[in-house]
């Protein structure tokens, strides 16, 4: 016999697709979604609802947008001689905080992970090399997660790329502004030192 009615069991089970949210998370808001007057509820779904119809993928740079091509691929300050290659959509909002990269982008929708069953072909990289071909890119800014997938991905992008004739760079990495060294790993520590430079 469930705990609770149909309704409310269905709404937890949804709940929990969403990630990091496991059993009592997804109770905690579905209590909370009941809780709440029917219009904030409904002004949620109707959220929801208008998000999967309106967002689609640029057809440029992948990332998600409304318009298509997206803001950053038609912006008339934007430099296109250089794009910044990310792993996720929400990686840019990253980047754009910054306020000093006014250069193009590109989303891979992932990174290799053979282990997951995500090889070269299940990313966004036949699109990058079309794009270099239409002429006038310098510079490739490979900016994946410091993980083993990201690095990885990096190695292979480089190797890919760099027979075309553009110049290929990587993010720094290394100890955290505000960081303590002595709570570094060695993995950092390494890509810190690695990646010195004059002052």
């Amino acid at each position: 016999m469930p705990d609770f009615a149909a309704p409310v069991e269905r709404l937890i089970d949804e709940l929990k697709h969403l990630p990091g949210i496991g059993q009592k998370t997804a109770q905690r808001l579905a209590f909370h979604l009941l809780r709440s007057s029917p219009e904030n509820a409904l002004a949620l779904a109707e959220a929801i609802r208008d998000a999967k119809e309106k967002i689609r993928e640029c057809s440029t740079c992948h990332n998600i947008t409304d318009t298509d091509p997206c803001l950053y691929c038609v912006g008339p300050t934007r430099n296109h001689r250089t794009i910044c290659v990310v792993e996720e959509a929400h990686n840019i909002m990253a980047i754009e905080k910054t306020r000093m990269y006014s250069g193009m982008y590109h989303v891979l929708g992932g990174a290799l992970s053979p282990l997951s069953g995500r090889g070269p072909e299940q990313l966004k990289i036949k699109s990058l090399i079309e794009r270099l071909k239409t002429g006038g890119i310098e510079e490739i800014i490979v900016a994946t997660n410091p993980t083993a997938e990201g690095e990885a991905t990096a190695v292979y992008i480089s190797k890919l790329l760099k027979p075309l004739g553009v110049k290929v760079t990587r993010i720094g990495v290394g100890i955290p502004v505000g960081a303590d060294l002595e709570y570094a790993d060695e993995v950092t520590m390494l890509k810190a030192m690695e990646g010195r430079r004059e002052l």
